[in-house]
């Protein structure tokens, strides 16, 4: 689970990597950040 979570966090992070450089997406990239960031937390958080 702690796998999965990690992934999902670098494909969300990527995503709004690419999208802070190219402005396509706009106010959608901050809430994949958001999600990012949230997932790894959790991550964090249930390993301890």
């Amino acid at each position: 689970m702690r796998s999965l979570l990690y992934l999902f966090a670098v494909i969300l992070v990527i995503s709004w990597a690419l999208g802070f450089f190219f402005y396509s997406v706009g106010g959608l990239i901050h809430i994949l950040l958001v999600i990012a960031t949230i997932s790894l937390l959790l991550g964090v958080i249930r390993r301890s």
